[in-house]
């Protein structure tokens, strides 16, 4: 008998227990939710203060968005620059890269207070009690607002010296983004019955509203292209912040959350807990998947398949942009002096390319740890432990996965090197090997994940903070003019700079070393504890 034919849902209605798992979802969140915020936040108010050593005077200022509006490349990568002002110039380098970290911790949050805790069972505990239809849904939804609001606030309160109204304005586009792709993963968790799929189906309407946008600013100087208004990162760059703001561009964000919050409450209202619109197809019970790793492979292929694309397409996109890396700075010292402590101490073009190289590193650790993670999210929801009751070991198990994990990120690094390439038409040699070499930082950063899913499964989701610490430190870091030493604590600090100078063997078997030693140990550790049922 259902909790409405008991008449308690009847009392209490659809919504019962909001407050209540809010309150959960925030407390369990008590960490990251905090840490989103001011990494998000902290990064576009802080622009201010990194831009004004830049660009001092409005004649610098006015040459530089001259110089980045003619270039479709900066613009398909930034947007276009509405406004010279040093307000202006925030929202155009950080705006577009603010909405995107606040969609991506946007959809994680509600799919990890949705979808995955119906995936692992314990939505169906909490459903047995007076708990709404749309109570759990609800809760991720506030989740997901306190969030983008506090994203908001800090944008507002760190920018309001430039322009109070271009501050709310700038606060308002990146939060209101934010809950455009929640209300998006609060729809994909309805499709799919893994939380991970419903993350890749979020992400992939992400990565698809920011190739229209870059699309469409590429091919126009002041983003009227239709393109541009077909993207939700399209209408936060369209607010125009310090430069005219256009109010009403906000009532799209808000059409989008709403349209989106309504159709995910009708859906999640006409199927049963644990259950989705999009039945998984059952596999093959032997042949291919006989073997621990076939099964790992069975389960992974279609994220590496993503990600392989994903660095491709961006290897050739950045590789376009390489013969305007000198219009990016001109003649201006501080900025070649930003480029060359991200890229290395060689020529411009070398520091450039050196700076995208690393950054598909510091991405590639975000899907190595995501990999590493994989089998912890089986072991959580029960499928592990049917497995190893038979003959299957441990190690041999996790052994599977962890092969897709480290070769995995070879082969998409391999994949931008060569993107870099085709695109700048450049030797592959040094490019390649420029890319390869990130892969010590990469491994470490996935050793770090399997020791804390083996030794600390509770602290397993810390790997992703550590990565995105990393990648903070390794984007953003140089821009603010944070020590030597600060940047040095992420692994891909000591990296040698390439292409350019020679290449340094030491931290590069230093850092291969640690990732094996991190490796053996998490091994250790998940041969020694108990597994999650």
């Amino acid at each position: 008998m259902s909790l409405a034919g008991t008449g308690v849902l009847g009392r209490t209605g659809s919504f019962a227990g909001t407050g209540a798992l809010t309150r959960l979802a925030l407390r369990r969140d008590r960490l990251t939710l905090p840490l989103w915020a001011l990494v998000t936040g902290g990064m576009v108010a802080s622009g201010a203060g990194s831009l004004e050593g830049l660009y001092g005077t409005a004649a610098e200022r006015a040459e530089l968005a001259a110089s980045m509006t003619a270039n479709s490349s900066m613009r398909a990568m930034y947007g276009p620059v509405f406004g010279d002002s040093l307000g202006g110039l925030v929202a155009w380098r950080f705006g577009t890269f603010g909405a995107v970290l606040a969609a991506v911790a946007s959809l994680i949050v509600v799919v990890r207070h949705t979808r995955e805790e119906e995936e692992t069972g314990r939505q169906e505990m909490l459903s047995a009690g007076a708990v709404g239809r749309r109570a759990p849904l609800t809760a991720a939804l506030l989740a997901a607002l306190t969030l983008n609001a506090a994203v908001a606030l800090i944008v507002t309160a760190g920018l309001a010296g430039q322009s109070a109204a271009g501050a709310l304005a700038l606060g308002l586009a990146i939060g209101g983004t934010g809950m455009v792709f929640a209300t998006a993963a609060a729809l994909a968790a309805q499709f799919t019955e893994s939380a991970r799929l419903a993350k890749g189906l979020a992400a992939g309407v992400l990565g698809l509203a920011f190739a229209l946008r870059a699309a469409g600013d590429a091919g126009t100087s002041d983003g009227s292209s239709v393109l541009t208004w077909l993207s939700p990162i399209g209408w936060a760059e369209h607010v125009r912040a310090f430069a005219g703001e256009r109010w009403w561009v906000l009532l799209l964000i808000v059409a989008a959350v709403l349209v989106q919050t309504a159709a995910a409450y009708v859906l999640t209202a006409r199927r049963d807990v644990g259950a989705s619109f999009l039945a998984t197809r059952p596999g093959p019970a032997e042949g291919r998947l006989a073997t621990a790793g076939a099964l790992a492979w069975r389960l992974q292929r279609g994220t590496l398949l993503g990600w392989s694309l994903g660095f491709l397409l961006g290897g050739l996109v950045f590789g376009g942009m390489v013969e305007g890396a000198a219009d990016i700075v001109g003649d201006n010292e501080r900025a070649r002096e930003i480029f060359e402590r991200m890229g290395g101490q060689s020529a411009l073009t070398d520091a450039f390319l050196a700076t995208m190289v690393s950054l598909f590193g510091m991405l590639a650790a975000l899907y190595a740890v995501g990999s590493v993670l994989r089998p912890h999210g089986e072991e959580t929801s029960g499928r592990a432990e049917p497995l190893l009751a038979n003959a299957l070991g441990r190690l041999r198990w996790a052994a599977g996965h962890l092969m897709i994990a480290f070769a995995g990120s070879a082969l998409i690094l391999a994949l931008a090197g060569v993107g870099l390439a085709l695109s700048y038409g450049h030797d592959l040699g040094p490019i390649l090997g420029a890319a390869l070499v990130q892969l010590p930082a990469v491994w470490t950063l996935a050793g770090l994940a399997v020791l804390l899913w083996g030794a600390a499964p509770k602290a397993a989701a810390a790997g992703w903070g550590v990565a995105g610490l990393c990648l903070a430190l390794g984007w953003i870091g140089p821009a603010l003019g944070l020590p030597q030493g600060v940047l040095d604590l992420s692994p891909f600090g000591h990296l040698p700079k390439l292409p350019g100078p020679e290449m340094a063997w030491g931290p590069v078997l230093v850092l291969t070393g640690l990732a094996a030693g991190l490796t053996a140990a998490g091994l250790a550790g998940l041969r020694r504890r108990d597994v999650a049922g």
